[in-house]
This record gives structure tokens, sequence and C-alpha cells, in this order.
């Protein structure tokens, strides 16, 4: 019963077709004194519209069984009354382009009007063969309002699919983000965490008190690694149904306490220059690049010294960021489109440009250069 009832609430517009187009076609043939009965006038009109239950699953066997019980009507019998039963044509025309993609509807929607045009034809020419005139203007009136029916439907099909690729673009985008977010937040703070952990290991026996400081950076990097995860979950599953929202950023004003975190993980972080007020969005990606860099310093250039300068000019902010370790740029690891890459997208997204590869001497070197006034204040 559940199941006949969403049916119902889904195709009561076809029941609706269905009365219309076989109460209309038997009233008009006992109305208008048709010779034939219009007992079978009706059958026709019922049979022609009891497709459009299936047009989900079969679309196009809607439109072929439609076309063959309407053409049937059409030159069976020259008695049969001009009714409601075109409504079906044009509501299986607009089935089966709205469902399915016009290379595959086209040719079956095209074949079912050629053969309802070609029983129109027989019915017109058996009735009365000497309005030609009139033949074509039926014919022609039919073939334009069935048309209209299936550019109504592709116009609908393109705006659905349109609206759907929005919110397919929109969730990529979304979650790509999120996992920028993840990588900045968590993969930094695992990278100094590995970091402090090793320099605990190797001075535990004879320095405890640096084992206990690297501890100690430990637990304050996971505490604040756990915060960004959490506030990340929280945006994929929020408990009010509400949209969670987004962590507190970090910005250049942060610079100190980045730097700081590195240092405790061995590597000396020198840092020049300060940014000022400029746009949330430029300090939070600046913040970021200055991060991400620092990371990739901790885990992959075996650096001990890291220079961090932040220029500011009337229009731009120029962060660079150099190491004196390894010249090798990060690669081969799962999360690599998210470093450099990662970068330079969100550098890009302000109008900036981003650059990061080998120093001519010795060490890695990024260089962001970001906008501080949008391209259409300029």
């Amino acid at each position: 019963m559940r199941i006949l009832g969403e049916r119902l609430r889904r195709d009561w517009w076809v029941l609706v077709v269905v009365v219309i187009s076989v109460l209309g076609t038997v009233m008009r043939g006992v109305h208008d004194s048709y010779p034939h009965p219009s007992a079978w006038a009706g059958v026709l009109a019922f049979v022609a519209v009891v497709p459009l239950f299936w047009r989900d699953r079969w679309p196009e066997l809607t439109v072929v069984a439609n076309a063959a019980a309407v053409a049937t009507y059409f030159a069976a019998s020259p008695g049969f009354p001009d009714g409601p039963i075109y409504l079906s044509i044009f509501f299986a025309t607009y089935a089966v382009a709205t469902r399915r993609p016009p290379r595959t509807w086209i040719p079956y929607a095209g074949a079912a009007l050629v053969a309802i045009l070609a029983a129109l034809l027989v019915r017109e020419a058996r009735v009365d063969s000497t309005s030609t005139l009139g033949t074509a203007a039926r014919l022609i009136w039919f073939a334009m309002v069935d048309s209209a029916a299936a550019a109504l439907a592709v116009a609908l099909r393109s705006r659905r699919e349109t609206r759907q690729e929005h919110v397919r673009r929109t969730a990529t985008e979304e979650r790509l983000r999120m996992a920028q977010d993840l990588h900045d937040g968590v993969g930094h703070g695992l990278a100094v965490i590995a970091m402090q952990a090793g320099v605990a290991l190797h001075v535990l026996d004879r320095d405890p008190a640096a084992a206990r400081r690297s501890l100690e950076a430990i637990r304050d990097t996971s505490r604040e690694s756990l915060d960004s995860l959490r506030a990340e979950l929280a945006r994929l599953a929020p408990v009010s149904g509400d949209i969670a929202p987004r962590a507190p950023r970090n910005g250049l004003g942060d610079l100190d306490v980045l730097a700081e975190r590195v240092r405790a993980g061995g590597v000396q972080v020198r840092l020049q220059g300060a940014a000022g007020p400029v746009p949330l969005e430029v300090d939070a990606v600046g913040y970021v690049v200055v991060q991400e860099a620092l990371t990739n310093v901790l885990r992959h250039a075996d650096a001990s010294v890291a220079d961090v300068r932040v220029r500011r000019t009337e229009d731009i902010l120029e962060i660079t960021v150099t190491d004196d370790g390894r010249a090798e740029a990060p690669a081969g690891e799962a999360g690599a489109r998210l470093g450099i890459p990662g970068m330079r997208s969100r550098v890009e997204a302000l109008g900036g440009t981003l650059e990061a590869g080998p120093l001519p001497e010795r060490g890695f070197g990024v260089r962001a250069v970001l906008p501080l006034h949008p391209a259409d204040e300029a």
C-alpha cells in the first residue's frame, strides 16, 4: 500500500490525463454523432496514455507504445473523433526528451512523429481528399507543437544538468579545501611531532630537560592538530544539522608561534619583516605558504637554518622562505599535490604568483607575491 500511495502521489497527473483523454474522446464521439462506436476510440485513447506510467524506467518504450496506439487511432478509422488524445503524444515526447540525451531520444521521437504524421495523412485523405491546405496546416500544427514539447524538455534537462554539475563542482571544491586545510594543519602538526619525537629520543639519556621540552612541544602541537581535525570533522557531520563554522584561521601574526614550534624541532628559523594589516584572505594564505614551506624544511630538506622574509609595499605582499638544506623539491608522497601545488593554487586564486625551486648554491626557496587589492578594485 505504501508503494502504491507513493506511486499515486508521483503519477497523479497521468491519471488526470487518462481521464481527460478517455472521457473527452468518448463524450465527443457521442456528442458529435461519429459513425463508429466511441468505445473503441476510448480504448485506444486509454492505451495511448498508459505507457506514461513507465516513462522513468523505459522512456523509449513509452514513446514507441504511445505512437503505435495513436497511429492506430488515426489510421484505423476516419470516424474516430479528434480530441484530447493529442495530449498523450506531447507528454510522451516530453518524457523521453527529459530522460535521455538527444542522440538517444531523437531517433525514437522522430520515428514516432513520422508514424503519427503518416497516420494523420491517411486519415485526412480518407475524410476529405480535396482539402490539401487544411491537411497541411493540421500536420504542420501537430509537428510544431510536438517539437515545442521536445524543445521545452531539452531546455529543462539542460538546466537540471547544469544545476547538478554546479552542485558536484561545489562539493569537489569543498572536499579539496578540506583536504588542503587538513594537510596544512594536521600535516604540519604531524611533521613537527615526528621531528620532536626524534629529538626527544636522541637526547633522552644525556639531556632530560631537552627531552622534556620536546615532549611538551609534542603535547601542544598534538592538541592544536586535534582541534583542527575536530573542526573539519564537525563540518563533515554537524550535530545540529546546520553547517558548522570553520575553525579560526591562523594569520601572519602567528608566525612567531609557528617559528618557535619549528625551532623546537631542531631548525633555526629567522623571521624578518612584518606584514601589518592585510586583507583576511591574504593573511590566511600568507600564513599557509610559510607553514607549508617550513613543514617541507622539517620533512625533506635536512636543513639547519630557514629564513622567512616578509616584505610589504603599497600594492603587494612578498613572502620568501629559504633554507640551507638539500636543493630538492618534495615529491613522490601521497599528498604531494597538496603541498607546493596546493600553495600555488591558493596564491593564484588571489591573483598572485608562487615560485618554488632549488637555490643557486644550496638549499630550496619558496617565493609568493600576493596582491593587496583585488583586481576589480585596482
